[in-house]
């Protein structure tokens, strides 16, 4: 085979394979998790969350921001709750690193920033008034609770497979797609009609 086609089925190759990450950097441009435009040390979309290399350990995908370290939070709770939440992990973990306002929104790979997250997209580390996150959610939650659809399977809640799950728990990023803003908010599929909610809750 000529080098010449060999060069030119390497690059169709790296792009076919470089088309996900290219539509999701398409669905952040503009939203309020593009940071790319606010002089903070780089105009690259991506890079303020993710890096090729380097990457910090956590669930997260090359994970490039800075992580909360230190933060405790409180837990939501109630008489109710069945479920079992616990400290924020895996992508609720990477979510919280700006949510909860203890690390700069220009904190990623070496550099220390020094722009924090206000309002009310702070959460801080109260999270006793917000949807409960961290906890297993299989087929003994939804029977315990009774009010809980069984679950399709530990990756996904729905047969759709729109509302996923993370090692068999639902995370922040269950109900947020941070790459897409379609639905506002950054909501995996619309609310209208509390749709969101009966992804999951049998009312």
């Amino acid at each position: 085979m000529k080098t010449t086609n060999v060069i030119k089925i390497a690059l169709a190759a790296g792009i076919v394979l470089a088309l996900p990450s290219l539509s999701q950097a398409a669905g952040i441009t503009g939203t309020k998790h593009d940071l790319s435009n606010y002089g903070w040390g780089s105009s690259e979309l991506c890079i303020f969350c993710h890096t090729p290399h380097n990457a910090k350990t956590t669930d997260a995908p090359l994970w490039n921001h800075g992580t909360t370290a230190t933060a405790s939070f409180t837990l939501y709770t109630s008489p109710t709750l069945n479920a079992v939440p616990s400290q924020p992990t895996a992508t609720s973990k990477a979510c919280m690193s700006c949510h909860d306002g203890t690390v700069a929104l220009d904190t990623f790979s070496t550099q220390t920033g020094t722009h924090f997250l206000g309002g009310l997209s702070k959460l801080g580390s109260d999270l006793s008034n917000d949807h409960p996150i961290s906890f297993t959610y299989d087929s003994a939650l939804a029977s315990t609770d009774g009010g809980l659809k069984t679950p399709a399977s530990a990756t996904f809640v729905d047969a759709a497979k729109t509302i996923p799950l993370f090692n068999a728990k639902v995370e922040c990023a269950s109900c947020h797609s941070v790459h897409d803003n379609t639905y506002g908010y950054f909501l995996r599929v619309s609310n209208a009609g509390s749709a969101l909610c009966l992804k999951c809750h049998n009312k």
